[in-house]
């Protein structure tokens, strides 16, 4: 079973119009999909990565770039599983997230919050053989996004999941425990079961910290079965 067929198997996925997210709206398809011939060529003509492709530095954000960029440098790592609690294994995994100030290092961010010049908040790495990742970075601020008067958005690391090959790319997001946003924002209550989204959420892991480096914090992602991670449907706020 590839990643596109496990997220199939997931029931709790909140719907594409959900009207307190205001965008959801404009962002699911409102026509039919269109079938495609061979979907196995596709696949194949597609582009795959493997172990020279992905280096170290490519999984240490705080590393990319001449300085040391601003805010608290945390480590996030965790597993990659089947329904069963199996270990996905050389998956290639992408983040993206917004700096410690909240803002993106992308030219549609205009939020009046400064850039860092040593943070670019992209990063990605290959899950090992017991489907453990690891990333070093700097914790997110939140951001606000327009959606309703005094919208913020929770600080959050955008995950993203090739399988073997781009079609089979799911998209789905973590945050971070205690956050007082959760309450007030429409993307995390979208998914409205609770044990659901509280899965989306990671813990701190003290033994996962690095002393006078950085504070560790675990998530795994299970692809399908009753566990499940919330997997987004055409978002990627």
């Amino acid at each position: 079973m590839d990643l596109a067929e496990a997220a199939g198997h997931v029931g709790h996925h909140p719907p594409r119009d959900y009207p307190p997210y205001r965008s959801s709206r404009l962002r699911h398809p409102h026509r039919s999909s269109v079938p495609v011939r061979d979907p196995e060529a596709v696949e194949l003509s597609g582009p795959a990565f493997g172990v020279s492709d992905v280096t170290a530095l490519d999984s240490d954000l705080t590393r990319q770039h001449h300085g040391e960029p601003l805010g608290e440098r945390i480590t996030v790592s965790g597993r990659l599983l089947d329904r069963d609690g199996r270990p996905v294994r050389g998956q290639l995994i992408e983040v993206w997230q917004a700096n410690a100030s909240g803002r993106y290092a992308h030219q549609l961010d205009d939020h009046p919050a400064p850039l860092d010049p040593a943070f670019t908040g992209f990063g990605r790495c290959l899950t090992d053989d017991e489907g453990a990742y690891a990333f070093t970075t700097i914790k997110p601020g939140a951001y606000p996004w327009r959606n309703h008067t005094n919208a913020w958005r929770p600080a959050h690391i955008h995950f993203s999941l090739f399988g073997t090959a781009f079609t089979q790319r799911l998209v789905t997001q973590m945050y971070f425990p205690g956050d007082p946003l959760f309450a007030h924002d429409p993307v995390l209550r979208s998914v409205t079961d609770s044990a659901a989204r509280a899965r989306l959420v990671s813990t701190y892991d003290h033994g996962l910290s690095v002393p006078e480096w950085s504070l560790g914090y675990r998530w795994d992602i299970v692809l399908d079965g009753p566990s499940a991670t919330w997997i987004e449907e055409g978002r990627d706020r």
